[in-house]
């Protein structure tokens, strides 16, 4: 029975190991191996070892614009979002008459946004003949090509990205209220200034959160797919073609997927390199409880 009881953790764990193991480790090593392989999905791998990462940086520009505007997508989306999270967060944190349903309403967007109707939706605001444009007619403006423009295409699939700040705002929100209120009520007897306590004391001490949110909402911007799928198709003239997206065509559009999975590392080898400099940055900035630094 004791024996029974050792394991008995385990096998509940069974279903998310098998989980794990079929649909995250498996994929994640052959997708390396498939990398140093010329494959189309209809016949065996063949060895060609590092050609698929000769091509991507030596005759592929394509590899390094979808790059570029990766890392363009992800510094117009992921500030943004955060200070937009946070502020509404702050206001959020008051005692106000039906609060509760005011934080719900914020919170919606953070699970619908991914929706494959709401990019759909999204594409249609700002078509041509959209609700966007047909606001600026009324007000004797000129209707705008959102989606012709690689500026504007670029920006309308940020803004369906910011809108869904409402998990970064939970979170903060979450670490305000953690905040002891002795502290500000301190600072008011000192009379310190409102943004003086908010810059002095309440950023400071919700430094960790920013930090965990800024990693988190990286990591997904740098993987985004839905909105330039579903919204430009890459468009116009690959102005939103990024990595992600690129790695699609590659694999399921023109059955390259030895090339798409060297894509994918190259893809998750920069989000590493990227998170492990943000983790070692973290020290002169981020502060903890205890009075330390990360």
């Amino acid at each position: 029975m004791k024996k029974i009881q050792k394991y008995q953790g385990l096998l509940y764990l069974t279903p998310w190991l098998i989980g794990l193991l079929v649909f995250t480790i498996y994929p994640f090593v052959s997708s390396l191996y498939l990398s140093f392989t010329d494959y189309n999905l209809l016949n065996r791998p063949h060895f060609v070892g590092f050609a698929n990462y000769t091509k991507l940086f030596t005759q592929d520009p394509e590899f390094m614009n979808s790059l570029w505007k990766t890392l363009e997508y992800t510094l117009l989306t992921v500030p943004p979002q955060l200070l937009f999270a946070l502020f509404i967060a702050f206001i959020l944190n008051f005692k106000l008459k039906g609060i509760n349903l005011y934080r719900t309403a914020y919170y919606i967007p953070s699970i619908l946004g991914g929706n494959v109707a709401i990019a759909v939706l999204w594409r249609f605001l700002f078509s041509g003949d959209g609700l966007i444009n047909q606001i600026i007619t009324l007000f004797g403006g000129s209707p705008i090509g959102w989606l012709s423009n690689g500026f504007t295409a670029m920006i309308v699939i940020s803004v369906l990205r910011i809108w869904q700040f409402g998990s970064a705002m939970v979170i903060f929100l979450a670490a305000l209220k953690e905040i002891p209120v002795e502290l500000y009520e301190a600072a008011q007897v000192d009379g310190a200034k409102k943004w003086t306590i908010f810059f002095k004391i309440t950023v400071p001490l919700i430094t960790p959160t920013i930090f965990f949110n800024l990693v988190m909402q990286m990591v997904n911007a740098l993987q985004e797919f839905n909105a330039p799928y579903l919204i430009t198709a890459g468009g116009p003239a690959k102005a939103t073609n990024l990595t992600s997206l690129l790695i699609y065509n590659n694999a399921f559009k023109f059955f390259r997927m030895g090339y798409a999975s060297a894509m994918s590392w190259i893809l998750f080898l920069i989000i590493m390199v990227l998170t492990i400099m943000m983790f070692r940055t973290s020290n002169k900035w981020v502060y903890y409880s205890d009075g330390g630094n990360a």
